[in-house]
Protein backbone atom coordinates (compact mmCIF):
# COMPACT_ATOMS: atom_id res chain seq x y z
CA UNK A 1 0.00 0.00 0.00
CA UNK A 2 1.35 3.49 -1.24
CA UNK A 3 2.19 5.28 2.39
CA UNK A 4 0.76 8.08 1.76
CA UNK A 5 -2.82 5.99 1.67
CA UNK A 6 -1.88 4.35 4.92
CA UNK A 7 -1.06 7.92 6.51
CA UNK A 8 -4.79 9.08 5.70
CA UNK A 9 -6.80 5.69 6.05
CA UNK A 10 -9.08 5.71 9.53
CA UNK A 11 -7.22 9.41 10.78
CA UNK A 12 -8.12 9.83 14.34
CA UNK A 13 -7.72 13.95 15.02
CA UNK A 14 -8.06 12.78 18.90
CA UNK A 15 -4.36 11.20 18.62
CA UNK A 16 -1.28 12.88 17.58
CA UNK A 17 -0.55 13.61 14.09
CA UNK A 18 3.28 13.27 12.83
CA UNK A 19 4.95 14.60 9.97
CA UNK A 20 7.45 12.51 8.69
CA UNK A 21 10.17 14.50 6.34
CA UNK A 22 12.31 12.47 4.36
CA UNK A 23 15.94 12.50 4.08
CA UNK A 24 17.09 14.27 1.17
CA UNK A 25 17.36 11.58 -1.83
CA UNK A 26 16.25 8.63 0.81
CA UNK A 27 16.44 5.25 -0.68
CA UNK A 28 17.05 2.17 0.56
CA UNK A 29 17.04 1.67 4.12
CA UNK A 30 15.21 4.96 4.16
CA UNK A 31 11.93 3.93 2.50
CA UNK A 32 12.25 0.82 4.44
CA UNK A 33 12.16 2.84 7.62
CA UNK A 34 9.25 5.16 6.20
CA UNK A 35 7.12 2.26 5.41
CA UNK A 36 7.22 0.54 8.49
CA UNK A 37 6.98 3.49 11.15
CA UNK A 38 3.90 4.95 8.60
CA UNK A 39 1.86 1.46 9.27
CA UNK A 40 2.85 0.54 13.03
CA UNK A 41 1.78 4.63 14.22
CA UNK A 42 -1.23 3.78 11.83
CA UNK A 43 -1.81 0.40 14.12
CA UNK A 44 -1.56 2.44 17.03
CA UNK A 45 -4.06 4.97 15.94
CA UNK A 46 -1.55 7.87 15.12
CA UNK A 47 -1.98 9.67 11.41
CA UNK A 48 1.11 10.80 9.66
CA UNK A 49 1.38 13.15 6.93
CA UNK A 50 4.48 14.50 4.78
CA UNK A 51 4.26 18.48 4.01
CA UNK A 52 5.93 20.73 6.62
CA UNK A 53 3.26 23.31 5.00
CA UNK A 54 0.22 21.53 6.04
CA UNK A 55 0.37 22.45 9.69
CA UNK A 56 -2.45 20.08 11.37
CA UNK A 57 0.15 18.03 13.13
CA UNK A 58 1.51 17.53 16.58
CA UNK A 59 5.44 16.86 15.85
CA UNK A 60 8.14 16.79 12.64
CA UNK A 61 10.64 13.60 12.40
CA UNK A 62 13.23 14.71 9.77
CA UNK A 63 14.85 11.73 8.63
CA UNK A 64 18.37 12.73 8.56
CA UNK A 65 18.55 15.83 6.37
CA UNK A 66 16.18 17.83 4.23
CA UNK A 67 16.79 20.71 2.44
CA UNK A 68 13.06 22.28 3.41
CA UNK A 69 14.79 24.02 6.08
CA UNK A 70 12.71 27.36 6.30
CA UNK A 71 9.83 25.34 6.59
CA UNK A 72 11.05 23.61 9.57
CA UNK A 73 12.08 27.06 11.31
CA UNK A 74 8.31 27.54 10.68
CA UNK A 75 7.12 24.55 12.75
CA UNK A 76 10.13 25.41 15.08
CA UNK A 77 8.29 28.97 15.75
CA UNK A 78 5.02 27.22 16.22
CA UNK A 79 5.95 25.56 19.19
CA UNK A 80 5.97 21.88 17.47
CA UNK A 81 8.52 19.36 18.05
CA UNK A 82 11.11 18.71 15.71
CA UNK A 83 13.07 15.59 16.06
CA UNK A 84 15.64 14.59 14.19
CA UNK A 85 16.52 10.90 13.02
CA UNK A 86 20.49 10.80 12.79
CA UNK A 87 22.68 8.05 11.01
CA UNK A 88 26.13 8.08 10.34
CA UNK A 89 27.64 10.27 8.56
CA UNK A 90 29.67 9.98 4.59
CA UNK A 91 33.22 9.65 5.61
CA UNK A 92 34.53 6.52 3.39
CA UNK A 93 34.51 9.49 0.45
CA UNK A 94 37.68 11.18 2.47
CA UNK A 95 39.64 7.81 2.02
CA UNK A 96 38.98 6.24 -1.46
CA UNK A 97 38.53 7.88 -4.61
CA UNK A 98 35.02 8.06 -5.14
CA UNK A 99 34.82 11.34 -7.90
CA UNK A 100 34.35 14.68 -7.47
CA UNK A 101 30.52 14.88 -7.37
CA UNK A 102 30.08 12.62 -5.06
CA UNK A 103 32.61 13.87 -2.58
CA UNK A 104 30.85 17.17 -2.96
CA UNK A 105 27.41 15.85 -2.32
CA UNK A 106 28.98 13.53 0.94
CA UNK A 107 30.38 16.88 2.39
CA UNK A 108 27.34 18.82 1.72
CA UNK A 109 24.85 16.22 3.39
CA UNK A 110 27.54 16.60 6.32
CA UNK A 111 27.16 19.90 6.84
CA UNK A 112 23.17 19.92 6.28
CA UNK A 113 22.88 17.26 8.91
CA UNK A 114 24.85 19.10 11.12
CA UNK A 115 23.03 22.64 11.19
CA UNK A 116 19.89 20.37 12.10
CA UNK A 117 21.09 18.74 14.60
CA UNK A 118 22.48 21.76 15.83
CA UNK A 119 20.15 24.77 14.93
CA UNK A 120 16.92 23.50 14.26
CA UNK A 121 16.16 19.64 15.99
CA UNK A 122 14.60 20.15 19.28
CA UNK A 123 15.93 16.47 20.43
CA UNK A 124 17.70 13.99 18.68
CA UNK A 125 17.35 10.17 18.26
CA UNK A 126 20.23 8.52 17.23
CA UNK A 127 20.66 4.84 15.69
CA UNK A 128 22.91 3.50 18.00
CA UNK A 129 25.66 4.75 20.68
CA UNK A 130 28.01 4.38 18.40
CA UNK A 131 26.33 7.04 16.36
CA UNK A 132 25.95 9.34 19.18
CA UNK A 133 29.68 8.91 19.99
CA UNK A 134 30.82 10.00 16.61
CA UNK A 135 28.64 13.15 15.96
CA UNK A 136 29.75 14.26 19.45
CA UNK A 137 33.23 13.84 18.84
CA UNK A 138 33.33 15.05 14.62
CA UNK A 139 30.42 18.30 15.13
CA UNK A 140 30.30 18.62 19.02
CA UNK A 141 27.85 18.55 21.86
CA UNK A 142 24.65 20.08 21.50
CA UNK A 143 22.65 20.39 24.84
CA UNK A 144 19.49 19.28 23.99
CA UNK A 145 17.45 15.79 24.66
CA UNK A 146 18.34 12.83 22.67
CA UNK A 147 17.61 9.15 22.29
CA UNK A 148 19.21 6.16 21.55
CA UNK A 149 17.04 4.08 19.35
CA UNK A 150 18.00 0.75 17.66
CA UNK A 151 16.03 0.14 14.41
CA UNK A 152 13.59 -2.67 14.63
CA UNK A 153 12.05 -5.63 12.39
CA UNK A 154 8.76 -7.22 12.38
CA UNK A 155 9.71 -10.19 14.14
CA UNK A 156 6.65 -12.20 12.14
CA UNK A 157 8.02 -11.01 8.56
CA UNK A 158 11.69 -11.87 9.49
CA UNK A 159 11.30 -15.15 10.87
CA UNK A 160 13.18 -18.37 10.62
CA UNK A 161 10.15 -19.80 9.66
CA UNK A 162 8.73 -19.78 6.00
CA UNK A 163 10.83 -21.11 2.46
CA UNK A 164 14.61 -21.35 2.07
CA UNK A 165 17.36 -23.15 -0.24
CA UNK A 166 19.59 -23.27 2.34
CA UNK A 167 22.24 -25.99 0.95
CA UNK A 168 23.25 -28.90 2.77
CA UNK A 169 26.18 -29.97 1.15
CA UNK A 170 27.97 -26.43 1.56
CA UNK A 171 28.30 -23.53 3.67
CA UNK A 172 26.64 -20.19 2.52
CA UNK A 173 28.00 -16.98 3.19
CA UNK A 174 26.41 -14.38 2.55
CA UNK A 175 27.03 -10.43 2.11
CA UNK A 176 23.40 -8.21 1.75
CA UNK A 177 23.85 -4.24 0.93
CA UNK A 178 22.02 -2.42 -0.70
CA UNK A 179 24.63 -0.60 -2.83
CA UNK A 180 28.21 -1.45 -3.17
CA UNK A 181 29.35 1.35 -5.19
CA UNK A 182 30.59 4.98 -3.70
CA UNK A 183 34.04 3.61 -2.27
CA UNK A 184 31.77 0.77 -0.61
CA UNK A 185 32.80 -1.73 -3.29
CA UNK A 186 35.54 -2.72 -0.18
CA UNK A 187 33.13 -4.65 0.89
CA UNK A 188 33.30 -7.20 -1.91
CA UNK A 189 36.90 -6.94 -1.54
CA UNK A 190 36.49 -8.50 2.33
CA UNK A 191 33.65 -10.74 1.58
CA UNK A 192 36.11 -12.76 -0.73
CA UNK A 193 38.87 -12.71 1.23
CA UNK A 194 36.85 -13.74 4.41
CA UNK A 195 35.18 -16.74 2.22
CA UNK A 196 38.71 -17.64 1.36
CA UNK A 197 39.88 -18.14 4.53
CA UNK A 198 36.73 -20.03 6.27
CA UNK A 199 37.03 -22.64 3.59
CA UNK A 200 40.36 -23.65 4.88
CA UNK A 201 38.98 -23.88 7.91
CA UNK A 202 35.72 -25.53 7.52
CA UNK A 203 35.12 -29.20 6.18
CA UNK A 204 32.39 -28.56 3.86
CA UNK A 205 33.02 -26.07 0.74
CA UNK A 206 32.32 -22.28 0.94
CA UNK A 207 30.28 -20.09 -1.52
CA UNK A 208 29.50 -16.50 -1.21
CA UNK A 209 26.29 -14.62 -2.22
CA UNK A 210 26.46 -11.21 -2.87
CA UNK A 211 22.94 -9.27 -2.65
CA UNK A 212 23.26 -5.75 -3.96
CA UNK A 213 24.09 -3.31 -6.50
CA UNK A 214 27.58 -3.99 -7.90
CA UNK A 215 29.14 -2.02 -11.03
CA UNK A 216 30.01 -4.25 -13.77
CA UNK A 217 33.48 -3.74 -13.60
CA UNK A 218 33.99 -5.36 -9.74
CA UNK A 219 32.22 -7.93 -10.78
CA UNK A 220 34.34 -8.34 -13.99
CA UNK A 221 37.32 -7.87 -11.43
CA UNK A 222 35.79 -10.60 -9.19
CA UNK A 223 35.46 -13.35 -11.71
CA UNK A 224 38.81 -13.40 -12.46
CA UNK A 225 40.27 -13.19 -9.36
CA UNK A 226 37.72 -15.26 -6.86
CA UNK A 227 39.00 -18.68 -6.06
CA UNK A 228 35.27 -19.53 -4.62
CA UNK A 229 31.87 -19.52 -6.25
CA UNK A 230 29.74 -16.63 -6.34
CA UNK A 231 26.37 -15.92 -6.25
CA UNK A 232 25.28 -12.42 -7.54
CA UNK A 233 21.21 -12.44 -7.39
CA UNK A 234 21.49 -8.07 -7.27
CA UNK A 235 19.34 -6.05 -5.76
CA UNK A 236 16.27 -8.17 -4.11
CA UNK A 237 12.87 -6.64 -3.31
CA UNK A 238 12.56 -6.36 0.36
CA UNK A 239 9.73 -8.83 0.48
CA UNK A 240 12.17 -11.66 -0.49
CA UNK A 241 14.86 -10.46 1.84
CA UNK A 242 14.02 -12.93 4.63
CA UNK A 243 13.48 -16.02 1.99
CA UNK A 244 16.90 -15.03 0.93
CA UNK A 245 18.07 -14.73 4.88
CA UNK A 246 17.20 -17.89 5.42
CA UNK A 247 19.09 -19.48 2.59
CA UNK A 248 22.42 -18.67 3.97
CA UNK A 249 24.14 -20.01 6.95
CA UNK A 250 25.96 -16.69 8.13
CA UNK A 251 25.70 -13.02 7.35
CA UNK A 252 28.72 -11.11 7.30
CA UNK A 253 28.42 -7.85 8.08
CA UNK A 254 30.74 -6.11 5.53
CA UNK A 255 30.06 -2.07 6.00
CA UNK A 256 33.01 -0.84 8.40
CA UNK A 257 31.33 1.17 10.85
CA UNK A 258 27.91 1.35 10.14
CA UNK A 259 25.24 3.48 12.02
CA UNK A 260 22.77 0.48 12.44
CA UNK A 261 22.25 -1.90 9.72
CA UNK A 262 19.26 -3.11 8.61
CA UNK A 263 20.74 -5.98 7.45
CA UNK A 264 22.02 -7.51 10.29
CA UNK A 265 18.60 -7.05 12.04
CA UNK A 266 17.16 -8.79 9.34
CA UNK A 267 19.35 -11.39 9.40
CA UNK A 268 19.04 -11.89 13.35
CA UNK A 269 15.47 -11.99 13.15
CA UNK A 270 15.22 -14.80 10.67
CA UNK A 271 17.50 -16.85 13.23
CA UNK A 272 20.60 -15.76 10.62
CA UNK A 273 24.29 -15.43 12.82
CA UNK A 274 26.58 -12.32 12.41
CA UNK A 275 30.12 -12.64 12.03
CA UNK A 276 31.91 -8.96 11.56
CA UNK A 277 34.85 -7.05 12.35
CA UNK A 278 34.41 -4.65 16.01
CA UNK A 279 33.44 -1.17 14.23
CA UNK A 280 31.06 0.95 14.16
CA UNK A 281 27.63 -0.31 16.05
CA UNK A 282 27.82 -4.02 15.29
CA UNK A 283 28.85 -5.03 18.85
CA UNK A 284 25.66 -3.24 19.98
CA UNK A 285 23.73 -5.48 17.77
CA UNK A 286 25.04 -8.64 17.69
CA UNK A 287 24.28 -10.03 21.02
CA UNK A 288 26.51 -13.16 23.07
CA UNK A 289 25.41 -16.21 20.83
CA UNK A 290 24.12 -14.60 18.08
CA UNK A 291 26.99 -14.57 16.09
CA UNK A 292 30.97 -13.20 16.73
CA UNK A 293 32.53 -9.88 16.54
CA UNK A 294 36.42 -10.09 16.49
CA UNK A 295 38.92 -7.38 16.24
CA UNK A 296 39.53 -5.37 13.25
CA UNK A 297 43.26 -5.94 13.39
CA UNK A 298 44.40 -2.71 12.16
CA UNK A 299 43.09 1.27 11.72
CA UNK A 300 39.39 1.04 10.41
CA UNK A 301 39.16 4.40 10.10
CA UNK A 302 42.34 4.30 7.38
CA UNK A 303 40.45 1.16 5.87
CA UNK A 304 43.91 -0.69 6.75
CA UNK A 305 43.44 -4.74 5.66
CA UNK A 306 41.65 -6.24 8.73
CA UNK A 307 42.22 -9.57 10.51
CA UNK A 308 40.36 -12.06 8.52
CA UNK A 309 42.04 -14.64 9.58
CA UNK A 310 40.69 -14.46 13.29
CA UNK A 311 37.21 -13.85 11.88
CA UNK A 312 37.18 -17.06 9.86
CA UNK A 313 38.42 -19.22 12.79
CA UNK A 314 35.35 -17.61 14.72
CA UNK A 315 32.94 -17.68 11.93
CA UNK A 316 34.21 -21.59 11.32
CA UNK A 317 33.10 -22.32 14.85
CA UNK A 318 29.63 -20.68 14.16
CA UNK A 319 29.27 -23.03 10.68
CA UNK A 320 29.82 -25.53 12.62
CA UNK A 321 27.49 -25.26 15.48
CA UNK A 322 24.49 -23.82 13.39
CA UNK A 323 21.99 -25.28 15.61
CA UNK A 324 23.36 -23.18 18.70
CA UNK A 325 23.58 -20.03 17.09
CA UNK A 326 20.36 -19.83 14.62
CA UNK A 327 18.67 -20.24 17.96
CA UNK A 328 20.73 -17.32 19.52
CA UNK A 329 20.25 -15.21 16.60
CA UNK A 330 16.53 -15.37 17.03
CA UNK A 331 16.25 -15.29 20.78
CA UNK A 332 18.40 -11.96 21.14
CA UNK A 333 16.14 -10.36 17.99
CA UNK A 334 13.37 -10.83 19.37
CA UNK A 335 14.54 -10.00 23.01
CA UNK A 336 15.68 -6.49 21.17
CA UNK A 337 14.80 -5.64 18.07
CA UNK A 338 11.11 -5.60 17.83
CA UNK A 339 9.41 -3.19 15.40
CA UNK A 340 7.15 -2.21 18.65
CA UNK A 341 10.38 -1.53 20.84
CA UNK A 342 11.82 0.67 17.83
CA UNK A 343 8.42 2.43 17.78
CA UNK A 344 8.19 3.01 21.33
CA UNK A 345 11.41 4.91 21.46
CA UNK A 346 10.40 7.46 18.86
CA UNK A 347 7.00 8.03 20.94
CA UNK A 348 8.56 7.92 24.05
CA UNK A 349 11.06 11.16 21.99
CA UNK A 350 7.64 13.12 21.03
CA UNK A 351 6.17 12.69 24.67
CA UNK A 352 3.47 10.01 23.26
CA UNK A 353 3.81 7.55 25.23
Amino acid sequence: MDPQQTASAGENRSSPRLCIVPQVSGVGGMVSFQAKMVKALHERGISVCFDLRDGSYDGVLVVGGTRKVSDLWGARRRGVPVIQRLDGMNWIHRKRRTGYRHYLRSETANALLSFIRKRIATGVIYQSEFVFDWWERVYGPVTKPYWVVHNGVDLNRYSPDGPHDRPNDRYRLLVVEGRLGGGYELGVEHAISLAAQIAKRTMLSIELMIVGQVSSSVREWVQKTAEIPILWPGLVPPDQIPTVDRSAHLLFAADIHPACPNAVIEALGCGLPVAAFDTGALKELVGTGAGVIVPYGGESWQLDTPDFSALAQAAAGVLEDQGRYRAGARSYAEANLGLDKMVDGYLEAFGWI
